[in-house]
């Protein structure tokens, strides 16, 4: 008995000091030396899908969440085949829509006016679009409508791949996904934002990595950011809460 307890107490400690040793992964490599990994491409197991089109209430578009979805047989790893008629692990969808939002990891995002055929793409640049939200209030408020998006623009940690451990940024379009303009600073991760009504502003939030140490923790810096929605040119500015 008291070998096994000597045992369990052994193993737990080897956990707890393993444990300990594993470093989280940082969002942001400086390392000038090392050359970035090439973002790796769709690989053959994936294939490129849309989901149904959304039209969000008082609007006259249609968005079709783009993304690359991986399916697998309950069998074995390969990759979908049309004549295949087993069942696949998952579904097809690769967003999710609630009332005014689009959820997912979205390699794109494509507008169609109701009434037209053609679909325009939101960029033709390497993104991850983790959310698009309709700034509904404000449209019912100023007749403007915008989609806010929250997103990963880079391998900012040079691991040759585009995903949620990277810096999440801020971007804003008109509801056609026009003027797709970056809010946030390059190197900045994204904290939250918030759009007031009252003031028609989009306020956010983000935080600079100040010791270089590749995360983002409490030595580093807070900026509090605001865009006026109905100016003529989208042009942030930095404010100063907590000086």
């Amino acid at each position: 008995m008291k070998n096994i307890t000597k045992y369990i107490v052994l193993s737990v400690v080897a956990l707890l000091v393993s444990c300990k040793q594993e470093k989280e992964t940082p969002k942001v490599s400086y390392d000038t030396n090392a050359k970035a990994k090439p973002v790796a491409k769709t690989d053959a197991s994936s294939i490129k899908v849309a989901d149904l089109p959304i039209n969000f209430s008082g609007t006259n578009i249609l968005i079709h969440p783009i993304g690359d979805l991986s399916i697998y047989s309950r069998e074995k790893n390969v990759a979908y085949d049309s004549s295949s008629r087993g069942e696949s692990q998952q579904s097809f969808a690769v967003s999710d829509n609630r009332e005014f939002e689009i959820t997912g990891y979205l390699q794109n995002i494509k507008f169609q006016e109701i009434g037209k055929d053609s679909i325009k793409a939101l960029t033709d640049k390497q993104i991850l679009i983790e959310t698009a939200t309709y700034l509904k209030n404000t449209a019912d408020k100023t007749k403007k409508q915008f989609l806010v998006y929250t997103l990963a623009d880079a391998d900012t940690n040079k691991d040759g791949k585009m995903d949620s451990n990277d810096i999440k940024t801020l971007y804003i379009s008109t509801i056609q996904g026009e003027n797709f303009t970056k809010l946030s600073q390059d190197f900045q991760e994204l904290i939250n934002w918030n759009c007031m009504e009252s003031t028609s502003r989009l306020y956010f939030r983000t935080i600079e990595d100040i010791n270089k140490n590749g995360a983002f923790d409490k030595e580093d810096k807070v900026h509090y950011h605001y865009l006026d929605l109905l100016s003529k040119e989208w042009k942030v500015q930095e404010y100063f809460p907590v000086n």
